[in-house]
This record gives C-alpha cells, structure tokens and sequence, in this order.
C-alpha cells in the first residue's frame, strides 16, 4: 500500500475528536508527520498513544487554546522546531453553540464565536504561510454546509462559517503567487461528539439524530474518517485546485424539503 502523504508535515487544529480526529487519523496511516491540538489534554494525549502505536506515521499532542494568539505562534514555532518544515495547515478546531434566536444573543457572544471560528483560522495562517511558502504547502479550512443552505436559530455560526469560505477563496488568490493552495471543506452532517452533544440538548436526542441521518439523500451521517480522506485528497492529490469549497454532505442540498415556518 502507497503511503499518499508520506514524510510530509501537517498541522491540524481541534484535532483531538470529531473531524479533526478523522483527519490526524488518516494523515498519520498515509505516513505523514502530524502536530495536532485542542484544550483538553486526555483525549489528545490518549489519541497519539493510540496513532503513534499504529503508525506508520507519527503524531505530537499540543495543547492550545485557537482563541489566543500567543498559543496559535506557540503551535507553529513548536511544529517548525520539531521538524524543520510545515507542509499543510488544517484549521478545523471551532465550535456550534446550542441554537439561539437572534434576540436572545449578545454582541459578545457573537464577537467570541468570530473570534474562536474564524480569526483562530487567519492566525493560524498568518504564522504558518511563511513556511508553507518555502514548502509550497496547502491550507485546508474546514467551514460547514450550513455556510450555504443556512440554518436556524444559529445566525452567528453561520456567519463564521461564510466568513472562512470567502476568506479561502482570498487567500487563494494571494497566495497563487507563491504556489501554496488554500481550499476548504464543507460538512454537512458528520457524526462527532459534537454533533451527539448537540443532540442531548434536545427533548429526544434519538429523534433527533435520526432526524440528522434522514437529512441526506444516503440516509446517513458522514464519519470522521470519510472526513480525513477528504482532506488527504485536498493535501495529496488535487494539486491544480485553489480557492475551492469541497462539500461533505451526502446530498443533504439536493431535492426539496419541508421547510415552512409560517404558521398554519
């Protein structure tokens, strides 16, 4: 079996469950050199046990908080000293808070949500280019399908999540001149423990994970490998894509759907 990302670099946000698991995971089985983070230290430190076990790549748990920039510099400064170079960038790590109307949300709460989705992503970036440069590297931003069908009681994440598809397609642009691509990947419904957090929060959270399942034409939930496999193909394979959004939906968009919320 050919390893499609062997030796090379990654660094991967919110990388300790859900998609970014997916991601380190199937990173790491192509040979890759992956530097993952999240706050919580158990999960991560428990996931690169398992990963650098298995292998045949390698994978370094940092902890890190994407809302502080000081943290973000700190990622990249320890990925570079570690291994000299960084090859990919995945921004993943961010949050879905419990559905809220607009006039029960505060301009902080907003701000917060903007700062933790979205600048965490431009940081991140900012200090990774100069080295995905020498590398002629790639940058992944994982935004949301929602982005484009929006999504109710939620104005705030969706904003976040539009915002990181324009600024792909942006970034693109400048960066065409140093050969690095920026490309972004759309999920839909993915089962992660966000997602079955998010189910808990309601009256029936079997209802509402079926509900979730039945939303794409496959009758089902994506999974975080299908997830990593779609980022290795963004990383290893679509070498004349930039600036492109890749949705991961099961055909949650197509057909019509019951969507009336005028009352009877």
């Amino acid at each position: 079996m050919s390893l499609r990302y062997n030796n090379k670099v990654a660094v991967v946000t919110g990388g300790s469950k859900g998609i970014g698991r997916g991601i380190v995971r199937v990173f790491v089985e192509n040979g890759a050199k992956v530097v993952f983070c999240a706050r919580g230290r158990a999960e991560g430190e428990s996931l690169e046990g398992e990963l650098n076990q298995a292998g045949p790549g390698l994978c370094t748990f940092v902890t890190c908080d994407v809302s502080k920039e000081d943290d973000i510099k700190r990622l990249i400064v320890f990925t570079v000293e570690k291994y000299g170079q960084i090859d990919c960038l995945v921004n993943n790590a961010g949050w879905h808070p419990p559905h809220k109307p607009t006039d029960d949300t505060t301009a902080e709460e907003f701000r917060d949500l903007l700062n933790l989705n979205l600048v965490s992503y431009f940081l991140a970036s900012k200090y990774a280019l100069p080295h995905l440069r020498q590398r002629q590297g790639n940058i992944i931003n994982v935004s949301s399908l929602v982005a484009t069908l929006g999504q109710k009681d939620a104005a705030p994440y969706v904003a976040s999540k539009g915002a990181i598809i324009s600024m792909t397609k942006a970034m693109a642009v400048d960066e065409s001149r140093y050969n690095v691509r920026v490309n972004c990947i759309s999920p839909g419904n993915v089962m992660t423990p966000l997602w079955e957090d998010l189910a808990g929060q309601t009256p029936d959270a079997i209802a509402a994970i079926k509900a979730g399942e039945n939303a794409q034409l496959m009758g089902r939930m994506g999974t975080e490998v299908e997830s990593g496999l779609m980022a290795l193909y963004l990383a290893a394979d679509a070498t004349f894509c930039t600036g492109i959004e890749m949705l991961l939906s099961g055909g949650a968009e197509l057909n019509y759907g019951f969507k009336s919320q005028i009352p009877n």
